[in-house]
């Protein structure tokens, strides 16, 4: 099972990123997929889920509203990041697979 997070980089805030995680080897659906974030200095923290069997999803109150999570048929997921915030500075790591497999994480830095 591979999964590779791309996407992130350095963004003003206010400004959008989006993150993708192709995910092989393993499919996406009936599983949770997700997004955990480690920020300089900090614990990991849970970022978003979703349960792909009904779609619901699931957002830290940090970032509700601001982030969206969806996955599509191709085996990818993805985290949609809107008016980011220097607090969103951090590493980001995708997970599938009922969150058992872990992928290689993509930075994202929020700074003007």
């Amino acid at each position: 099972v591979q999964l590779q997070a791309s996407g992130g980089g350095l963004v003003e805030p206010g400004g959008s990123l989006r993150l993708s995680c192709p995910v092989s080897g393993f499919p996406l659906d009936p599983y949770a997929i997700g997004w955990v974030r480690q920020a300089p200095g900090k614990e990991r923290e849970g970022v978003s889920c979703m349960s792909t069997s009904d779609d619901s999803t699931w957002y830290a109150d940090s970032v509700k509203g601001r982030f969206t999570i969806s996955r599509d048929a191709k085996n990818t997921l993805y985290l949609q990041m809107n008016s980011l915030k220097p607090e969103d500075t951090a590493l980001y790591y995708c997970a599938a697979g009922g969150l058992e497999y872990w992928g290689q994480e993509t930075l994202v830095t929020v700074s003007s």
